[in-house]
């Protein structure tokens, strides 16, 4: 498995505050390489307790098959502000709202992609518009809540944070970890190397953007069948490996979308920075296909 990427945006990309009619979004912006032929756009959003460098591994590979890659931070999530306290701001709804605001900025039609909660907020988006996108690919996310281990990490996590501040949470989460998970990042932030920058990530994000969308992650519905009747061509990707949600279920989920399913080898949750060379390859065969 490869060691998880630095905070370092690739070569040529851009990383700025994006304006759009729901305010600004932090983003990496990583252009089409020199001498492609543009392909499109995508939108790329991240999963729970992570940030738009989770995606950094993967926008060289993907700026060389033609297509621009926006990265973004969500609402609250690290360098992207939010209310500190206030749940109600990161409701589900309200956080796809936000993705349509992001389509419309980057210049719609583009690619989505959501990792892990990004994909439940993706598919949150595509059912209440889905004319922005040309396609959507879900890498480890599942139909529904998350598995029962996951919810216990998750509960902790919550009941942490009603009595402590962000940076005790972080400094109980070292304290619990096992060697393995600090030398890989952590299961809470799997995806970065440097441990003095994920804890900047961990301060910036906000309580209340953890609490929302953690209890979002254990009580979500499953909306596969409602996301099928949707005419977007989809794909649904993960590593070998999943904990989250486990691997029969993403493999019934695309069944049930009528989905292109790539399975990474050797990648577990987060197959884009696991596996980045195959993961950047699968996504862009499928964008080629999706191509408008």
């Amino acid at each position: 498995m490869s060691r998880p990427p630095s905070f370092v945006p690739p070569p040529g990309a851009r990383a700025y505050p994006l304006r759009t009619g729901r305010g600004e979004f932090a983003v990496v912006d990583s252009p089409v390489a020199d001498g492609v032929e543009p392909r499109g756009v995508a939108l790329l959003l991240p999963g729970f307790t992570g940030s738009k460098e989770d995606f950094n591994p993967l926008h060289v590979a993907l700026g060389a098959r033609g297509y621009r890659t926006v990265a973004v931070d969500g609402r609250g999530q690290y360098e992207t502000d939010g209310p500190r306290d206030d749940e109600s701001a990161y409701a589900q709804d309200e956080l796809a709202r936000d993705v349509l605001a992001l389509a419309e900025a980057v210049g719609a039609p583009v690619q989505l992609l959501g990792h892990s909660l990004g994909g439940q907020v993706a598919r949150a988006a595509v059912l209440l518009d889905h004319a922005p996108f040309v396609s959507l690919t879900l890498m480890a996310s599942g139909p529904a809540q998350i598995s029962a281990s996951q919810q216990d990490r998750v509960k902790l996590l919550r009941d942490a944070l009603a009595v402590m501040s962000m940076a005790e949470v972080w400094d109980a989460i070292q304290a619990m970890e096992t060697p393995e998970e600090t030398e890989t990042g952590g299961a809470l932030d799997e995806g970065l190397d440097d441990r003095a920058d994920l804890r900047r990530r961990w301060l910036g994000t906000k309580p209340a953007q953890l609490l929302a969308t953690g209890l979002q992650l254990c009580v979500e519905p499953d909306r596969v069948a409602e996301l099928a009747a949707v005419p977007l061509p989809f794909h649904v990707l993960s590593g070998s490996r999943d904990d989250t949600w486990p691997v029969p279920l993403l493999d019934d989920m695309a069944v049930r979308l009528k989905a292109r399913r790539t399975v990474v080898a050797r990648a577990e949750h987060s197959p884009n920075t696991d596996q980045p060379a195959a993961t950047a390859k699968a996504i862009a065969d499928f964008w080629d296909t999706a191509a408008p």
